[in-house]
């Protein structure tokens, strides 16, 4: 996935936030690679929210009907989690992986120092696609480091707890830990993202380590969110709910059938300067890593490219945007 929207710098730092929220934010609609041809919405970064613990990122594109074309596209400083709902992609990188991205699945591809992809559906045909694809801001012990890719299609489903009113609700843990399971995925932060499905008619408790932050993002269902005993907050499809820290727990209540996700972590342990594809510390090294970017655009791959090359493509790749006139800043939130 790709991005065109660039940061804009608010007042305070990331570890900020000093107790419980119940704030709700609107995603936004945004160019994916910068074809209109797929309807793409954002719930991350938010200007008051840049990150939630060390999450940067959350697109949802679908759900549609469309012929998913994302050229090659460069990414330093992060984790690439596609979670897909509908429909199957093709992920191709410079490590030489060619799979398919399909329900129940997770493709965890970490960028290190460089690393670049593309993303296309299957055939030529517009097909039904949905799916979540998620950045997580790598720490300074691994950002630097080789890129490295994972699938996993085993991950950990756990019951959630509320009594009679349960119903069967459920979470599968797609990275980090939640309600004592863990998921297989190799990250590098205390974290979780967790599919939350909750079945008509329920009310389930969604246990929360008080030292971390976290999030919901409606999915489908438009749930109710009780963030206190006598406050709900309704969580539209695509919404973000953002809960703050100092949480044990929050309930979560459904008329009809109800799919969220969860976010959350430790709060991140720096400031990131993000823009395009790009996560690191500084304007120097987002600079470093455009020019990088832009100087493979004639090369075949050979050794010592810090992007490399995409298995199965020719020359197709997307171009780095201009930068802007300003020098970056890091995202900071205000809430």
């Amino acid at each position: 996935m790709t991005r065109l929207d660039d940061a804009a710098p608010g007042r305070a730092g990331p570890t900020a936030c000093d107790g419980p929220r119940a704030l709700l934010l609107e995603a936004r609609e945004v160019p994916l690679g910068g074809v209109r041809a797929m309807e793409v919405h954002r719930s991350l970064p938010q200007r008051a929210l840049p990150m939630v613990g060390a999450w940067c990122f959350l697109d949802r594109f679908g759900p549609q009907t469309a012929r998913m074309r994302v050229e090659p596209h460069p990414h330093i400083g992060l984790q690439t989690v596609t979670w897909p709902l509908v429909g199957e992609v093709r992920h191709r990188d410079t490590l030489g992986n060619d799979v398919v991205v399909s329900r129940g699945v997770l493709n965890l591809m970490t960028s290190g120092a460089g690393i670049a992809h593309s993303e296309y559906s299957l055939g030529e045909d517009a097909v039904p696609l949905d799916a979540l694809q998620l950045w997580v801001a790598l720490p300074e012990t691994r950002r630097h480091g080789a890129a490295e890719f994972e699938r996993h299609e085993d991950l950990p489903t756990v019951a959630l707890d509320g009594g009679p009113d349960a119903g069967g609700a459920t979470a599968t843990v797609v990275v980090g830990d939640f309600a004592g399971a863990r998921s297989p995925a190799t990250m590098h932060t205390p974290i979780v993202g967790a599919e939350i499905h909750v079945p008509a008619g329920s009310r389930v408790r969604l246990p929360l380590d008080p030292v971390w932050e976290y999030a919901l993002v409606g999915v489908a269902g438009a749930p109710e969110v009780h963030t206190a005993p006598d406050a709900a907050t309704a969580l539209p499809d695509q919404g973000l709910l953002y809960l703050g820290i100092h949480r044990d727990g929050v309930e979560v209540s459904a008329q009809r059938e109800t799919t969220l996700f969860l976010i959350g972590g430790e709060p991140f342990e720096s400031d990131i300067v993000m823009w395009w594809n790009f996560v690191g510390r500084s304007h120097d090294e987002i600079v470093a890593a455009r020019d990088a970017w832009e100087s493979e655009a004639d090369d075949t791959g050979t050794a010592g490219a810090r992007f490399g090359h995409v298995i199965g493509h020719a020359c197709e790749r997307v171009p780095a945007p201009p930068l802007p006139a300003v020098r970056l800043t890091p995202r900071r939130r205000t809430v």
